[in-house]
């Protein structure tokens, strides 16, 4: 036993030995005549670095101007003046269900009436079925239902025009077959 473990060390020795004395051959030449050359090169010049320039400081001073932390125009609301008629969207209402979905992913698939009131069938997405009603809100520009007839749910958007304001667009959902 301790015959097999002096010689499995003697093999290990001399198997490292022969694989260090082979490092040292003739293929080693070219690799150090490229380290000749790299370290005969000149030294190349480092660009300096670029000259910091110095920011300008400000001192905020409340006086006339709107608080920086708060969304523009959020806390001046109340002065502000009514633009296009007046028309926004009132964002202090709770949201829908059916404001979450696109306008476009929504299908009227049937009508209830009950006590003369036209009930309208939507489906989501998703697959759930919706029951609306006038005064009801759907997609994601602030669609308010005017009214459900046996064929299709009137409503009117408020979308913004790109300028600041916004303007009333009407449109319909059609049953859909």
């Amino acid at each position: 036993m301790i015959f097999r473990h002096s010689s499995i060390r003697v093999v290990l020795v001399l198997l490292v030995s022969v694989l260090l004395a082979a490092c040292n051959g003739p293929g080693m030449q070219d690799l150090q005549q490229y380290v000749e050359q790299v370290k005969a090169r000149s030294a190349g010049q480092i660009e300096s670095l670029p000259e910091v320039k110095n920011v300008e400081t400000f001192i905020y001073l409340e006086g006339e101007r709107r608080d920086p932390f708060s969304l523009s125009g959020q806390d001046d609301q109340s002065d502000a003046p009514a633009v296009a008629g007046g028309i926004s969207p009132d964002y202090n209402r709770r949201k829908e269900e059916l404001e979450r979905y696109p306008l476009t992913s929504l299908k009227m698939v049937g009508l209830l009436e009950q006590n003369e009131e036209f009930w309208g069938l939507v489906v989501a997405d998703d697959g759930t079925i919706h029951r609306v009603h006038s005064g009801n809100y759907l997609g994601q520009d602030h669609g308010q239902i005017l009214r459900v007839t046996e064929s299709r749910i009137e409503l009117v958007e408020i979308v913004a025009d790109g300028l600041g304001n916004y303007r009333e667009r009407s449109t319909f959902l059609a049953l859909s077959e």
